[in-house]
């Protein structure tokens, strides 16, 4: 698959409340996972952008939903993160409600890249949301960052862990793809994902 030339790559809105979401007709994917996952460094490098999204090492950074305009023919969405976030408890039941609303209700919506850290055992609340998002009739496409954080000979027996969690959901092993912001690795498959849907 050959990966799309980025033109243009633009921030549109912050969106707190469903009825900020931009109008119009364009596609839409969205990316989602824990807080601190990779979730901005992973858009920014499918994007050969450096800093169009806002990275931080403090989890909880993403607190709207972000709307970029991508060669002024696709929104990517940037998810506020689950889990874990240096935020108070009314705030994040706030963000929770938001998301869930989002993903349930948005009709532009094509796919969710699901992001999983390939180095941490998916938990219930992973296992809820994937539950959602099926029963939301959402399509996933599941990834496991920072790869390069995993030894080659050891990725076999990860993936099978991990699938082994998400297994009630109907996760298989083959369906993952490793990712790595630092070396690249998984763009292109990302991307041919991506474009499944968008095209």
């Amino acid at each position: 698959m050959t990966i799309p030339k980025i033109l243009s790559a633009e921030f549109v809105v912050s969106a707190h409340q469903i009825e900020q979401l931009p109008g119009g007709v364009l596609p839409e994917v969205a990316f989602w996972g824990r807080s601190n996952v990779g979730k901005s460094s992973l858009i920014n490098a499918l994007l050969h952008r450096q800093n169009l999204v806002r990275t931080s090492s403090r989890p909880g950074c993403t607190q709207a939903i972000n709307y970029f305009l991508v060669n002024r023919v696709w929104h990517f969405v940037d998810l506020p993160g689950y889990g874990y976030a240096q935020a108070p408890l009314p705030v994040k039941e706030k963000w929770l409600r938001l998301i869930s609303t989002y993903l349930e209700t948005q009709k532009r919506l094509r796919a969710v890249v699901w992001l999983l850290d390939a180095r941490r055992q998916p938990g219930p609340e992973e296992l809820d949301w994937l539950d959602r998002l099926r029963s939301w009739r959402q399509e996933v496409v599941v990834v496991l960052t920072k790869a390069d954080k995993i030894k080659r000979g050891q990725r076999d027996r990860r993936q099978s862990e991990i699938a082994a969690q998400l297994a009630p959901s109907g996760v298989k092993a083959q369906d993952f793809i490793w990712f790595s912001t630092l070396t690249q690795e998984g763009r292109r498959e990302l991307w041919g994902q991506i474009m499944r849907f968008l095209s």
